[in-house]
C-alpha cells in the first residue's frame, strides 16, 4: 500500500494538495499525520522516511520509491492511474491547466506569506496589502479564463475536478479564513470546491485536530 506522510491538516497547504491528489487517484493509501514544529519535529525530520525531502511534507512512499513535492506527487499518480484522472482531455485545456498548476506552485508569494493557511480560524479584520491584492487579481484572472474557455462542462476550473483545482484548493481556504474579496463569478466555483467530498473530508479532519501552532493563530503584522 502507498503511504502518504502529511503535516497538520489545519495548517499545511502543501500536504492538502498531496492528500487531495491521493484521493483523486482512487488508490488505497496509508495516511500518516505528523504535527509540524512540535518538540519532536527536528528529530523526526532526520529520520529515514523524511531524509529524501529534507523533512518537507507531503512525502509519498510507493514501495521503495519516494516522491515529495505536491506537483511531483500529482505527476507520479497520473502515471500510475492515467492522466485523465488529473488533467483535461482536450489538448488546449490540458496545456492551460498544467500552466496554471505550475504558476500556483511557484508564484503568489505575497498571498502565501501574509495569509498562512489556517482552516479553523477567521480573520474578518484583515486588510490585504497591495502585493496580496495583486496576487488576488492574477488569481481571479486565471480562474476567469479557465472557466470561460473550458469550464462549461462542470462546476470546476476545467469542468470536471482536476489537478488544477487541487493546486488551488488551499487558496480557497485562505479566501475564507481571511475574508478576502471575491468576484461574483468566482462564488459558484468556491461553493463547488467546499461541497466536494474530498475537501469536506479534509476540512473535517482539520477541525478535529487538537494541535495548535500559535504563530498561525494571529493576524499577520501590518
Amino acid at each position: 500500500m502507498l503511504k502518504l506522510i502529511i503535516g497538520n491538516k489545519a495548517y499545511s497547504s502543501w500536504s492538502m494538495r498531496g492528500w487531495l491528489a491521493m484521493k483523486q487517484s482512487g488508490l488505497p493509501f496509508e495516511e500518516i499525520v505528523v504535527p509540524l514544529y512540535d518538540a519532536e519535529w527536528d528529530k523526526r525530520r532526520e529520520g529515514d522516511e523524511f531524509a529524501p525531502s529534507s523533512g518537507k511534507v507531503p512525502i509519498l512512499w510507493d514501495g521503495d520509491t519516494v516522491v515529495w513535492d505536491s506537483l511531483a506527487i500529482v505527476d507520479w499518480l497520473a502515471d500510475r492511474v492515467g492522466r485523465e484522472k488529473f488533467w483535461p482531455a482536450d489538448d488546449s485545456a490540458r496545456g492551460m491547466a498544467r500552466s496554471m498548476a505550475a504558476e500556483m506552485h511557484s508564484s503568489f508569494a505575497a498571498l502565501r506569506r501574509e495569509c498562512s493557511m489556517n482552516i479553523r480560524q477567521r480573520f474578518p479584520d484583515y486588510k490585504p496589502s497591495a502585493a496580496v491584492e495583486a496576487d488576488l487579481a492574477r488569481l481571479y484572472e486565471l480562474w476567469a479564463q479557465a472557466r470561460a474557455r473550458f469550464g462549461t462542462g462542470g462546476e470546476f476550473l476545467f469542468g470536471e475536478f482536476s489537478a488544477a483545482d487541487i493546486m488551488f484548493a488551499p487558496v480557497c481556504t485562505r479566501i475564507v479564513t481571511y475574508q478576502l474579496p471575491l468576484p461574483r463569478f468566482a462564488i459558484p466555483y468556491m461553493q463547488a470546491m467546499f461541497l466536494h467530498p474530498f475537501l469536506q473530508e479534509w476540512v473535517g479532519g482539520a477541525q478535529a485536530e487538537d494541535w495548535v501552532i500559535e504563530k498561525f493563530e494571529t493576524l499577520p503584522a501590518a
